[in-house]
């Protein structure tokens, strides 16, 4: 590992005032003197004269040594002194950490002893001057060198204590200085940041003067003359202190230093008595009392600290300042001082309820931290036994143990990681004191206390995160094997864990702690046994052998974090582990390690190879491939294999290593050579960037490797090891030529989005390690760069993909330059060109294409000349600045980038002229965006540091800023228009385009909130503009001869982006340009940009955001503002730090005013406003005390909070306003920590708000609740919207909110009162939805006490209350929030309590919504009961008793269907489950009741037409479905009714109710799945019991006879897992079928099913499973023949691009399931058409966009048979499968004898004619023909590519022609019949349609303009592809000849 670089101080030269430097170095001069004085003062003079640090440092050093050697005859000696005064002034003059002045420090401590008074009296007189002069400027350089003199430096110690009462009067002028200056620095971040600094250096500094004066300030103290003046002193500088302390605008570490300031000097003053404590106790606890102790001076200041109403922070800080002053490693002198010590932690407790800053939150995690420390030195550094009383209160179990430990509870889940931290911490030291005071028991087991908290932390749920680092510590203090006797499952448990990202981390930590805990405890026991070697085979059992079943069987992406975290430490606690871990894999059998998504052995051998490697582990490969632990073979496969974790873990394995020097094998190479081709084109951005990072540290070690070689080449002497170097490097070479030209032969046009990133990813790779010169280097790559290599890179930066054009931009400036080719005049003017024209494109991403064509120009010398030649052609008045002769290469592109934007400005300039004249001719022609976007792109390429046309350039500023007001002016009123998109309407022709451009004339913002009070209606002239333009779609308005059309889309766009553009430079330019400005000093600072303009740009922001309603415009004029707010908080100027509070303020007080006549908008969320006060707010330094968000948030959340007066629609303008601003500012994760103060009020706003007559005010409060849902209880971890991950327990949510408390009880209180329902009324709370909501995310934690302030014990009885609302919903919410409630331990008593409420017999008037809530919450926590890992032994509960009574609610007795069917459900829960709160017996007797009432029930004995369709119903059977099932198919083991099992499932399948047959076909089917996942083949084909013949009639039956298509997909789902297992008898009642009709059968039912991708699925798999079946009894196929090729033309059908992925998977699957019997058939089943016609749709899917679809098509390989493969049943990637499906193709019509037919097949899919997607006319009608100009409207602006983005023709062209030229070879060579019968006619058509195509689409590539790469790509690449199928066809067709 790295370790960290330390940073160097600065050396800086001796900086005098000219006349003071002349004086000194006069003083110096002597004549001729020998003696050592005349050579000290020769040496300090040339030090003086020199100016080079370093030199002076050297002379210093010089002048010291001669010091030293001086004798005491020269003491008299004048010179001797003006040496010494000179050291000394210059140590006094010099910065602070200078290396010079330690050098003079050194120096002056050398003196001899006979001179060291006098030194200190020079050095005295030096300080003194420095102190005397009071100049503010001054104080922050004399306080550093007072520090100095502390710092090492005995003689300046001695000054310091000489002039302690002078030091000490300074230090408290200067305090007192800043803390006036503090007052008027209210939003000055900088400065305030800056006089923070200086105050907390000052503290510092006087704290080190008092420490170190200890002596001189007791010694003042007690003298009678100098008492008064060191008592006035000390009093001065704590009334400094105490101030700071009680300042809330100072910063925490300011005051927490103070603090500890007011400690020591208190402690300096009174020494360290039990006086001290007593006084000190009275400070924290704020009491006078204690005070009367104290020197009455020193009680008056003290006073001030003890006010009733000071800062909360006081405690805290003096708490802190009492641990770090006072020493805690001895024993206590007294009981005054224990108290002391017990006192704190108390008062710590106290606080963390109160505080609401996570900042402070962390600083009372840290002092606690800090006092268990003191304590455990406390306790471990008295030799005698521990005082009773504080042995008592630190023990485990005691008062304060107890109160600690839950806060640490309350802690453990901070989203801080310090105060996480600090909370271990603390837990470690608990038990450090429990241990130190219970040291007798020496085994954990029988101390009763650690058990019993051992227990409680392991049944808490896993998902809480204290957990693991609790576990921790437990691990390090009791033992690895302690924990694992308790639970032996440990291990496989934390496993588990790590497939979860968030766990992984804490899981993998805890895991490294029993790794290593429990081998240092087998290594011991094995060596007292003496067997050292025997404890490896134990700890393999227990850790490694869980870890591989884990690898093997669990799915890939819950494995992926096993490699990350927890692989590493296993292999470092224990490397020879590897060995045993490669031979376990290896001897696994591959098909006994779980499904298709699991790594399998082979995989988890790479895993583990993979890490070993990175680890070192693994043996060098320079011998033989890593110590020939796995064969190359494995390694090639793994390297292609179908899982993407597979190859990454293969491809590291060869790539990463622990040396970046070892050199690279040819082995090595060859695997990468293996790799890289199939896996250019990766879907997967997580596998892409691994690939690059894995090939980053190969070519890492290629390049290292390189530079150790050459080193070894020059040195070596021994020829043989130089020849072997000297082969390497030619290897080397040779690798990166192939590995650059592979990879920019496949950067071509119309290669995918994934294989242009990547390979320009890598090939930017290669520049970076390699230089892609053309010099005669070693590897020399810029020879294999050719010029059309570099055309393609190019034309990449057309893509419509920004990540491919700026690699393509990064790659063209690597390449060589003669390759690229821009420095060519007339290349470079054709590439200027089409970036002038892109800019303006009106397509959106072609102005990024233009500014990188622009900036790829910049370093080009003539491009002026270009841009004046450009400027001519278009008659622009445009004069580029004058070129240089021998410019500079940095001049040359100034110059250029001033021309560019001279140039772009002006065009922009004439274009905005015209804009302003007609918006949508700019919209349609020259869309202002593109210029605008080229000028901050290319003003970003700008070095601002070293500009030489400064004039220039703020003239252009100027002209930039004045035109981006114009562009804005020009827009505005669309994007400011209250409803901008859908404001411009279609226009019709031209004689409408008046009218339209009318309408853009009249629109002005609608800056009124109207919506409030009425509605607006249309003038009718514009309805009927309107109605009439929406006709037509493209218009055509003639301007002068010139004809565009325009769109509403277009005209939006242009509007937005322009805005965009707009913000964006005007928000670089502020933040990038230098501020021309003057300082305080009165000194001004050149640039660029003015003040005034500065503020101008801010104030048309503050436009913007205020009334865009636009959200694309504001959100990006957001962007740009922020850019300005940072540079305003960054500024020099004092006017410009002032602008955001003074911005802020306006804005809130427009806000407080607002009305529905306001330019505020109040809907869409408030438009931009929130959006401008979050940039203010954010800019705001986080170090900073916050003023402006405190003042802000306490202003909004008063404006946001319901008041009596405002009522009314018009007068909650404000409220809505503030709702939506409070929103945006939770959501800014800027703000971090420093919101969580705010949210008890926010939540309690939104909640409130929810009571708002108006629905404005409801809407914008539902928003807000929902983003502080989110803020605290983090973003959503998975689907599941109760997932315990996104929850915490009550103790922690109150202890973080406690306002919440009191609140959410008093609300919920308020809403229960009003569900009762007696009347049968709908009485809903407004709030009572979110209350629930809240509330179901709060739990229990079973480490709360029973007497927790913040228990949440007082909700429970509301919850409940809350269930007898007469509204469902509410109902299922109360069940829901009920259950995190109750404890595990508590789920029996609360459901016998609630079932003890339900009615035990019929009665008149019974409510049956309390009834439905009751059985709801019974049920909701019997579910969580039986989930819960940790749930107590079933017991006595009386239960069964209180169920058992009220089973007449289950029964006809009870009316309401709802009712009958919630108690079902409850009895399903306990009788119908493997886990039940009752005991067997009860079970038992439970089980025979809920029969005979399933058996009397409307499911068993009911006329079916009786039913009606009432509410409820439907529920009411499918949970007499649920009970069937349960008994039938599920467990019937335990209900043991085997007579009943056929009756009641033919009931189920039978029943009229579609939804009750959905339901049991849907059981049905998931048994049969299970029983298929056995691992036992035997228990596969056995069929269950409950599967006898009526019920398998039954199924059959159905398929013929089911309506219901959801029902019918079932039944031929659960077919399809039977059939698989045998085949069936198909009967439809008493007619038995054949196999043919059961075929034509499905095959229609498949046909006509299409609009039901379930049903269509499920006919066609099992279809296909028939026809499999057939062809197996029937090989040659001939009887069903009509009906084989419908299902295979079916199947064809289902393979096209536009089909649902369900379908294509379902076909894949099918194709892959009959690859052995259909398509590698020698038979030839399906006849060659049909076949062929299958394979071609293999390669389709093989070919999906869908990453799925692929690599189940590739599984087709694995059933291949061997003769025709030689890796078969091995899984590969698509790309390999379809290279591989292709040669297996060719090589099956040799072997059908049908080459010639199989050559035009693939010729005609060579040129695109092929039945599965027949292109070629569409193709070829698109080539001949230029582009349509009734096109469509979207098609105009946004260009529509390929839908599949994976695909490439090119590459399948490219692999079509291959195999096609081996098949013309096999024809040739073997002389085959087959040549003969070649169809010559067939032949010719072929070759004129390629003749045709190729000539059309040269013709019609010929005709595109100038560079059509980026003009036209996607027309270019299509035509590109089609001319070259054509041409690769009419060369196929030629060589046949």
């Amino acid at each position: 590992m790295v370790g960290k670089k330390k940073k160097t101080a600065k050396v800086e030269a001796v900086v005098l005032e000219e006349q003071n430097l002349h004086k000194l170095i006069a003083s110096l001069s002597v004549d001729g003197g020998e003696d050592g004085v005349s050579q000290v003062a020769q040496t300090l003079q040339s030090c003086l004269e020199l100016t080079e640090p370093v030199q002076q440092i050297q002379l210093v050093k010089k002048a010291g040594s001669q010091l030293e050697a001086l004798s005491e005859e020269q003491t008299e000696n004048t010179l001797l002194e003006t040496c010494l005064h000179t050291m000394s002034l210059l140590f006094t003059s010099l910065q602070a950490k200078n290396p010079l002045r330690r050098a003079i420090a050194s120096a002056l401590g050398s003196v001899p002893a006979w001179l060291r008074e006098q030194t200190v009296d020079c050095l005295c007189a030096c300080l003194s001057d420095s102190l005397s002069n009071l100049g503010s400027d001054k104080y922050l350089h004399t306080v550093d060198t007072i520090a100095a003199c502390l710092d090492g430096f005995p003689l300046g110690e001695r000054c310091i204590h000489k002039l302690g009462p002078e030091v000490l009067q300074f230090l408290h002028k200067g305090l007192r200085e800043y803390l006036h200056q503090n007052s008027g620095l209210a939003g000055r971040h900088i400065a305030q940041a800056e006089l923070m600094h200086s105050c907390l250096t000052a503290v510092k500094t006087s704290m080190l003067v008092m420490q170190r004066s200890q002596e001189t300030i007791s010694a003042a103290l007690q003298t009678e003359q100098d008492h008064c003046r060191m008592e006035e002193t000390l009093s001065s500088l704590l009334s400094c202190y105490v101030h700071i302390l009680t300042d809330e605008e100072f910063i925490q570490s300011v005051q927490s230093t103070a603090a500890m300031a007011v400690v020591l000097l208190i402690r300096s003053v009174m020494g360290s008595g039990e006086e001290i404590a007593s006084l000190v106790c009275s400070l924290l606890q704020s009491s006078v009392q204690g005070l009367d102790l104290a020197p009455l001076w020193l009680k008056e200041r003290c006073i001030h600290l003890c006010a009733s109403d000071r800062p909360l922070g006081v405690s805290l800080y003096l708490c802190h300042g009492v641990l770090a002053m006072f020493s805690w490693d001895s024993a206590l002198p007294g009981p005054q001082w224990e108290n002391l010590l017990l006192l704190v932690p108390r008062l710590l407790l106290d606080l963390d309820v109160s505080v609401k800053e996570s900042s402070t939150a962390l600083v009372v995690a840290r002092v606690l931290t800090l006092w268990s420390g003191a304590a455990l030195d406390c306790l471990q550094g008295d030799p005698r036994p521990c005082p009773p009383h504080l042995q008592q209160a630190l023990s485990g179990g005691s008062e304060l143990h107890r109160h600690l430990l839950e806060h640490i509870y309350s802690h453990w889940e901070h989203p801080l990681d310090a105060v996480r931290h600090q909370t271990r911490s603390l837990f470690h030291n608990l038990l450090l004191f429990h241990l130190h005071i219970n040291s007798s028991i020496s085994d954990p087991t029988e101390d009763s206390y650690i058990r019993e908290l051992t227990q409680s932390l392991l049944g808490l749920e896993w998902h809480m995160r204290g957990k693991y680092s609790s576990l921790g510590c437990l691990v390090e203090l009791c033992g690895a094997r302690y924990l694992l006797n308790i639970q032996p499952q440990l291990p496989s448990c934390l496993l588990g864990l790590m497939g979860d990202q968030t766990l992984a981390p804490y899981a993998s930590n805890l895991l490294e702690k029993f790794l290593i805990g429990h081998k240092a405890q087998l290594v011991v026991d094995a060596a007292a046994a003496g067997k050292v070697e025997d404890w490896m085979e134990c700890w393999h059992r227990t850790w490694v052998t869980p870890l591989l079943q884990v690898l093997c069987r669990a799915r890939l992406d819950q494995t992926s974090y096993i490699l990350d975290y927890f692989l590493p430490k296993l292999l470092r606690c224990s490397p020879s582990s590897l060995a045993h871990m490669v031979q376990a894999l290896q001897e696994t059998p591959p098909s006994s390690t779980g499904g298709s998504g699991c790594r399998g052995p082979m995989g988890a051998l790479m895993t583990c190879l993979r890490a070993a490697r990175a680890q070192g582990v693994v043996p060098s490969s320079e011998k033989s491939l890593w110590g020939g632990l796995v064969p190359l073979s494995l390694l090639k496969q793994a390297l292609v294999h179908k899982h993407d974790q597979v190859r990454m873990d293969a491809l590291g394995l060869v790539c990463e290593s622990h040396r970046s020097t070892e050199v690279l094998t040819s082995q090595e190479m060859d695997l990468i050579c293996h790799f890289l081709l199939p896996n250019l084109n990766s879907q997967s951005p997580g596998v892409r960037q691994q690939t690059v990072s894995l090939l980053k540290k190969l070519l890492c070690r290629v390049r290292d490797s390189t530079l150790l070689l050459q080193k070894r080449v020059s040195q070596l002497r021994d020829q043989e090891q130089r020849d072997r170097d000297q082969h390497t490097l030619h290897l080397y070479k040779e690798f990166l030529h192939w590995l650059c030209v592979r990879l920019l032969e496949v950067l071509i046009p119309g290669a995918s989005f994934s294989k242009c990133l990547m390979v320009l990813h890598l090939l930017c790779l290669l520049g970076h390690f390699f230089t892609f010169s053309t010099d005669s280097d070693v590897f020399a790559l810029g020879e294999v760069v050719s010029s059309a290599h570099a055309q393609n890179v190019l034309y990449s930066v057309a893509s419509n993909f920004l990540e491919v054009k700026h690699l393509a931009s990064t790659l063209l400036r690597q390449l060589p330059p003669s390759a690229v080719g821009l420095q060519e005049p007339e290349r470079m003017r054709c590439v200027l060109q089409a970036a002038l024209d892109l800019s303006t494109s009106t397509k959106p991403f072609d102005s990024v294409t233009a500014a990188h064509l622009l900036n790829m120009l910049l370093p080009q010398p003539h491009l002026s000349q270009a841009l004046l030649h450009c400027a001519q052609q278009q008659g622009l008045d445009f004069q580029p600045p004058p070129p240089q002769s021998q410019a500079s290469e940095k001049i040359i592109l100034e110059l250029n980038t001033l021309a560019v934007v001279q140039f772009l400005l002006c065009c922009l300039q004439s274009e905005v002229l015209r804009a302003e004249s007609s918006l949508l001719q700019a919209a349609a022609s020259f869309p202002l965006y593109g210029r605008a976007h080229c000028i901050t792109a290319v003003l970003q390429q700008l070095n601002i540091e070293s500009l030489e046309q400064t004039e220039h350039w703020r003239c252009l500023v100027s002209e930039l800023i004045a035109v981006c007001y114009r562009m804005s002016d020009v827009v505005s009123p669309v994007v400011q228009s209250s409803s901008p998109e859908g404001l411009i309407p279609m226009d019709t022709d031209s004689e409408t385009s008046a009218g339209l451009q009318r309408i853009l004339q009249e629109i002005q913002p609608r800056d009124t909130n109207d919506f409030f009070t009425s509605t607006r209606e249309l003038d009718t002239h514009l309805e009927e503009d309107q109605t009439q333009s929406q006709t037509t779609h493209t218009p055509s308005v003639d301007t002068g001869g010139e004809s565009y059309r325009v769109t509403a889309q277009m005209v939006l766009v242009c509007c937005w982006r322009s805005m965009k553009e707009v913000a964006m430079l005007l928000g670089h330019l502020c933040q990038s340009l230098p501020l021309h400005h003057t300082t305080d000093e009165a000194d001004t600072q050149p640039g660029l940009i003015t003040e005034e303009q500065v503020e101008g740009v801010g104030l048309y922001f503050r436009q913007q955001l205020l009334q865009s309603r636009h959200r694309g415009a504001f959100e990006l004029a957001y962007v740009g503002f922020v850019r300005l707010t940072d540079m305003l908080c960054r500024s020099g100027s004092e006017a410009l730090q002032q602008l955001p509070a003074c911005w802020l303020s306006e804005v809130l007080e427009e806000v407080k005013s607002s009305d529905p006549s306001s330019k505020l908008c109040a809907t869409r969320r408030s438009a931009g406003i929130p959006f401008y006060i979050q940039a203010l707010l954010s800019s705001e330094p986080k170090s900073s005390s916050c003023s402006l968000l405190k003042m802000s948030m306490r202003e909004l959340i008063t404006l946001a909070m319901p008041s009596a007066d405002r009522n009314t629609e018009s007068s909650t303008v404000p409220q809505v306003h503030a709702l939506n601003i409070l929103r945006a500012l939770y959501r800014d994760t800027r703000l971090g920590e420093n919101i969580i103060p705010f949210v008890s009020d926010g939540m309690q706003a939104a909640v409130l708000g929810f009571t708002s007559p108006v629905w404005a005010v409801r809407n914008s409060s539902t928003l807000l609740f929902s983003t502080l849902i989110t803020r605290i209880f983090g973003v959503k971890k998975g689907k599941d919207e109760h997932s315990k991950k996104n929850r915490m327990t009550g103790r922690e949510f109150f202890t973080r909110f406690p306002a919440l408390y009191p609140f959410l009880l008093n609300q919920l209180e308020e809403a229960a009162a009003t569900v009762e329902s007696d009347s049968g009324q709908v009485k809903l709370h407004p709030s009572l939805f979110l209350l629930l909501l809240v509330l179901s995310r709060l739990y229990p934690s079973p480490m709360d006490g029973s007497s927790s302030p913040l228990g949440l014990a007082p909700f429970m009885p509301f919850i409940i209350r809350c269930g007898h609302s007469a509204v469902y919903r509410t109902r299922e919410m109360a069940a829901r929030a009920l259950v995190p409630f109750v404890l595990v331990t508590q789920v029996p008593s609360t459901v016998h309590s609630l079932l003890q409420e339900l009615p035990p017999e019929p009665r008149p008037r019974i409510q049956h919504n309390h009834i439905h809530g009751t059985l709801l919450q019974v049920l909701f926590l019997l579910r969580s009961y039986q989930t819960d890992s940790h749930r107590p032994l079933p017991a006595g509960n009386g239960i069964s008793k209180a169920l058992t009574q009220r089973l007449w609610l289950a029964s006809r007795h009870n009316s309401c269907v709802v009712t009958r069917g919630a108690f079902l459900d409850v009895l399903v829960c306990l009788c119908g489950s493997k886990i039940t709160l009752l005991e067997d017996s009860e079970v038992a007797e439970l089980r025979q009741k809920t029969l005979s009432i399933l058996m009397d029930s409307d499911l068993v004995i009911a006329d079916p037409s009786s039913l009606t369709r009432g509410p409820g119903v439907t529920h009411y059977l499918l949970s007499l479905a649920r009970v069937v099932l349960s008994a039938t198919v599920e467990i019937p083991e335990l209900w043991k009714v085997p007579q009943l099992t056929t009756q009641l499932l033919q009931c189920l399948l039978q029943f009229p109710q579609y939804e009750v047959r959905e339901l049991a076909l849907q059981e049905i089917l998931k048994r049969l799945q299970q029983q298929q996942e056995e691992d036992d083949e035997e228990e596969k084909k056995r069929r269950p019991q409950w599967l006898d013949e009526t019920t398998m009639s039954d199924l059959i039956g159905l398929s013929f006879h089911e309506t219901h298509p959801q029902c019918l997909a079932k039944v031929l789902q659960v077919l399809c897992v039977l059939s698989s297992s045998g085949e069936l008898l198909w009967r439809d009642g008493a007619q038995t079928l054949s196999q043919e009709e059961v075929l034509m059968h499905l095959l229609t039912l498949a046909q006509n099913s299409v609009h039901s991708v379930e049903l269509h699925c499920a006919a066609l798999t099992l279809v296909s499973q028939l026809v499999v079946q057939l062809l197996n009894a029937d090989p040659k196929g001939a009887r069903t023949a009509s009906s084989l090729s419908q299902w295979g033309a079916l199947v064809c059908s289902c393979c096209s691009e536009e089909q649902p992925v369900e379908v294509k998977l379902m076909a894949a699957k099918v194709l892959v399931n009959c690859t052995d019997a259909l398509l590698t058939s020698s038979h030839l089943p399906l006849g060659l058409s049909t076949t062929v016609s299958l394979w071609r749709s293999l390669f389709m899917l093989l070919q999906d966009e869908d990453q799925d679809v692929r690599d189940s098509a590739s599984d087709f390989i694995a059933n291949v048979p061997a003769p025709l493969l030689n890796m078969a049943g091995m899984s590969v990637c698509p790309p390999v499968a379809l290279e591989s499906g292709m040669r297996i193709l060719c090589h099956l019509f040799e072997t059908w004898e049908q080459v010639p037919a199989g050559f035009l097949a693939l010729t005609e899919w060579l040129l695109g004619k092929d039945g599965a997607n027949d292109e070629a006319a569409e193709d070829e009608a698109s080539g001949l023909v230029n582009v349509s100009p009734d096109q469509d409207e979207e098609d105009f602006l946004f260009e529509k590519g390929d839908l599949n983005l994976w695909a490439e023709p090119v590459q399948w062209v490219a692999l079509l022609h291959r195999n096609l030229s081996s098949l013309i070879l096999t024809l040739k060579q073997t002389q085959h019949p087959g040549v003969g019968a070649l169809d010559q006619t067939q032949l010719q058509i072929l070759s004129t349609q390629a003749q045709a195509q190729a000539l059309g689409t040269q013709q019609a590539l010929d005709s595109l303009p100038a560079l059509p790469q980026f003009s036209c790509t996607v027309e270019h690449t299509r035509l590109t592809l089609q001319h070259k199928r054509a041409t690769l066809a009419l060369d196929l067709l030629e060589r046949l000849k």
